[in-house]
């Protein structure tokens, strides 16, 4: 995978919660660290603005980064990410140095296609209900994919995508594997689930309710 993503940052050597407020009021930075690799964790500081923009690419959160911090380039990942909870602000970012012979951990996005032509959708009147948005992978930063397709024509309804169903891209595979039982460990991606209420078929076997008395009836009856 080519570096399409790079960010111009700055070394900081005052740390402390009083810097990192000052950058964000007054100088429109952020606070950030890259760690990782032989090299000493860096605090580095880097244009609000710049962070901010790349995030509206949902790439930007699987691909390998060209960060330059003053002059010196490093190619990194982001780790992790600090928002706020109430405003549409970055608050800090932890960017991890990786290394083209290392693998790495990193969560990747699912795109799940052909939801509109599903099968058990379209066909069965299901609804779609996801349980994943995102899977951690493992692989050299060279294989690192930007999103994983799960293809949802042919998914039936009652029908569950697990995590064993996936198709990986080569060199990938799926961190919640490494950790023992493929079994155990095989979560559920995405399922076709029937509508509440069910089947709206009338069940043969099920006593009929009985019928209202006719309103002539009971005309007869109210005038004896």
């Amino acid at each position: 995978m080519s570096n399409e993503f790079s960010l111009n940052a700055q070394a900081r050597d005052v740390k402390g919660k009083g810097s990192s407020r000052r950058l964000r009021r007054l100088e429109g930075t952020i606070p950030a660290i890259v760690y990782g690799g032989e090299k000493e964790p860096q605090s580095i500081s880097l244009a609000h603005k710049d962070i901010i923009k790349a995030t509206e690419n949902e790439a930007f959160f699987a691909h390998i980064i060209d960060l330059n911090i003053d002059g010196n380039a490093e190619s990194v990942i982001v780790k992790d990410m600090q928002r706020h909870p109430a405003k549409p602000m970055i608050l800090h970012v932890d960017f991890l140095r990786v290394n083209k012979n290392v693998e790495i951990n990193v969560n990747v996005p699912l795109h799940f296609i052909n939801e509109e032509s599903c099968k058990g959708v379209k066909l069965q009147g299901g609804k779609i209900s996801h349980n994943l948005s995102e899977v951690e992978v493992i692989c050299l930063p060279g294989d690192l994919p930007e999103f994983i397709n799960v293809d949802m024509a042919d998914v039936e309804i009652d029908q569950i995508v697990h995590l064993s169903d996936l198709a990986l891209p080569s060199g990938v595979s799926l961190a919640a594997f490494s950790h023992g039982d493929e079994h155990e460990h095989d979560l559920p991606v995405v399922a076709i689930h029937a509508p509440k209420g069910g089947s709206e078929e009338v069940d043969e076997g099920a006593p009929e309710a009985p019928e209202a008395p006719e309103a002539s009836k009971q005309s007869d009856e109210a005038g004896e």
